[in-house]
């Protein structure tokens, strides 16, 4: 992805200089136990029991590496399209004004409105304080251990989590807790299915909007990050036989198919997945 003439968003808040990494199993590999049980649902309690010495926490400022530095920017960046992309298109094609979020950059643990924030949540969105967070190590965690490499792999986590965002902004999340509220485990998991869904098709209008950042192959790296981390996917990488009825972000296929809708198509509308028959 072309970052060159990407305006740099002000909407970061970076705590990664507070401290409060933990230590023991500590970094990625935090990060990769625990990424594999937010996106397949697997509880990984036994796996942390085991892995974790004594977590203590540094009250002490970081220094940030170059590494850290250069992520903060890739990821200021691409938020910045973000802003650019739904600023036009929010009122265009939804009819509203867009009220760009916050990007919350944190190192190990940190909190939020809806919890705490660590490796095992992974990349998320608060719908309480409208801010993302993201654990910038996860861009290592998704090429090294996901196998989701290259730079637009990682634009694309981003733009998933900016198009929750999207979705809170026109009602839709509200609407989707709301209707879990009432629902059986298995038909929650099914509506949270759709939703996610519906973000990588989102995801893929953005995509579609900033075509001309994109180099050859970004398009094949954001699929190929859709595919690795589909729920069958993660949950084969577990060892585990896929359970379609714990599924809570899609299989790969599905993930891969609706980013490339939204790509194929640059419509807010062709990302109706509540309205899909066939997911």
């Amino acid at each position: 992805m072309k970052l060159k003439g990407l305006r740099r968003s002000r909407n970061i808040e970076d705590r990664r200089r507070s401290g409060g990494r933990g230590a023991g199993i500590g970094g990625v590999g935090l990060i990769v136990v625990l990424a594999i049980g937010y996106f397949a649902g697997i509880d990984v309690t036994p796996l942390l029991q085991g892995m974790q010495g004594g977590g203590v926490q540094s009250s002490q400022p970081r220094t940030l590496s170059a590494e850290e530095e250069r992520a903060a920017d890739f990821t200021a960046r691409v938020l910045g399209s973000t802003e650019e992309v739904w600023s036009q298109l929010m009122p265009q094609q939804a009819g509203q004004a867009y009220r760009p979020p916050v990007m919350v950059l944190y190192s190990g643990v940190t909190q939020s409105p809806c919890g705490g924030a660590s490796g095992a949540t992974g990349p998320f969105y608060c719908p309480a304080d409208r801010k993302a967070y993201l654990d910038t190590e996860f861009f290592a965690t998704l090429a090294g251990r996901l196998g989701a490499r290259g730079d637009f792999a990682a634009a694309y986590v981003v733009a998933h989590e900016v198009a929750h965002h999207v979705q809170n902004e026109l009602g839709i999340l509200g609407q989707v807790s709301e209707a879990r509220q009432s629902a059986s485990t298995a038909q929650a998991n099914a509506l949270t299915v759709r939703l996610e869904l519906q973000a990588d098709c989102l995801s893929g209008v953005w995509a579609q909007a900033v075509e001309g950042a994109l180099e050859p192959g970004d398009l094949d790296e954001a699929l190929n990050a859709a595919r690795r981390i589909g729920d069958d996917h993660l949950q084969r990488q577990a060892g585990r036989v896929p359970q379609p009825h714990t599924f809570t972000h899609g299989t790969s296929e599905q993930r891969a198919r609706w980013f490339a809708r939204g790509y194929e198509r640059g419509q807010m509308s062709a990302c109706d997945t509540f309205g899909a028959e066939r997911l």
